[in-house]
């Protein structure tokens, strides 16, 4: 069995098949970095986190989507995947300020369990080459990859719970 971390916390499954990951990607919340697998609660992650992508190639475009695969309730998620933000555009070496929000930030606010907080990065075929989807529930991150021809090139995931929820998170 993998050690790998997307894949302990069933990312790898449930939001993307495996692959290899091409490029670093940093995602902070008020200087704190998300860790895969970290918890956050809901007034910490009201703000949109700064993205960090790397690279090495100005040329190079990402998409950074962030879902909630385990919307709206982590024993019964009939939203999956439930879109929180998506920006495309964005060059590699710089962060996704400088890409094009799409999808406005949604801060998780889960009422419910525990939820995975997923955030992917998809190398794009070129500038301007991703639109929007129509909604934000029932998104599904392997089908807007394939859609726009989009290859993860990372990924990172936190756990978030309402403020007064406690205890850890159960696999299914």
């Amino acid at each position: 069995m993998s050690r790998e971390p997307l894949t302990l916390g069933q990312v790898i499954g449930d939001v993307l098949d495996p692959f290899s990951r091409s490029v670093s990607l940093g995602v902070l919340y008020k200087d704190k970095l998300v860790i895969n697998g970290s918890n956050f609660k809901p007034s910490a992650v009201v703000d949109k986190p700064k993205v960090e992508v790397g690279g090495d190639d100005l040329r190079t475009f990402y998409t950074l989507v962030m879902v909630d695969p385990d919307a709206p309730n982590p024993s019964n998620p009939t939203l999956k995947e439930y879109l929180h933000w998506l920006v495309t555009d964005i060059p590699a070496t710089t962060n996704a300020s400088f890409g094009r929000e799409f999808v406005c930030y949604e801060s998780p606010l889960p009422t419910t369990g525990i939820h995975r907080m997923v955030f992917v990065l998809l190398r794009q075929m070129g500038r301007g080459t991703v639109f929007a989807p129509q909604m934000r529930h029932f998104f599904s991150t392997r089908r807007f990859a394939l859609q726009y021809s989009l290859a993860p090139a990372a990924a990172t995931y936190f756990n978030c719970q309402r403020e007064a929820g406690t205890g850890g998170r159960r696999f299914r």
